[in-house]
């Protein structure tokens, strides 16, 4: 029985030291990104988009990763069409012009066998800005509805929007936003 036990345990051991990075493709009906910010000083606006897709690359072996998400900046969702209409403007996101926000990461760290922190690029209006997302949460399980493994993880990061040339009623409307995306992704 020994034996038997130590076989499984090295064929389970050999099996996961070969495994290979896997490509989650991002559910849209479960992902929401949204930004927050204080509005004339009263209380902080939140507000999402609708649409979302990007896929990422995990291998929880080598602890390695990538994210790619784009969002469709014509989906913003602010529960007010005149709003929505008016953020969408040339001095908010230019959707006219810049159609999608996209955010492509450069390094993803990891801490107790998990990711904790991803850096890249954050896109928007055109405009390139180095940007950090900071995992709040990370799980990989599978999804008991699909009978995949699936990736859910809530991320976090802090911009000023004027990095990114939407400086209008700035300081009335917090230069300061807060970005951050529940995320859900299947495996392929």
């Amino acid at each position: 029985m020994k034996k038997l036990a130590l076989s499984l345990a090295f064929v389970a051991f050999a099996s996961s030291a070969y495994a290979a990075p896997e490509t989650f493709v991002i559910d849209a009906t479960h992902t929401t990104p949204r930004f927050e910010y204080k509005h004339f000083g009263y209380f902080n606006q939140i507000h999402s988009f609708d649409k979302t897709s990007g896929q990422l690359i995990y291998d929880p072996v080598a602890h390695t990763g990538s994210v790619d998400i784009t969002i469709d900046a014509k989906s913003v969702n602010t529960g007010f069409d005149l709003l929505n209409q008016h953020i969408q403007d040339a001095d908010f996101f230019d959707t006219a012009k810049y159609p999608t926000i996209t955010y492509k990461s450069t390094a993803v760290k990891f801490r107790d066998n998990k990711p904790y922190e991803v850096e890249g690029n954050l896109t928007i209006k055109g405009i390139t800005k180095p940007v950090t997302l900071k995992l709040t949460s990370f799980q990989m399980m599978m999804n008991p509805m699909f009978k995949k493994m699936e990736v859910g993880a809530n991320a976090v990061a802090h911009i000023k929007r004027s990095e990114f040339n939407m400086s209008k009623y700035a300081p009335m409307v917090s230069d300061d936003v807060t970005l951050s995306i529940a995320m859900e992704a299947i495996k392929q």
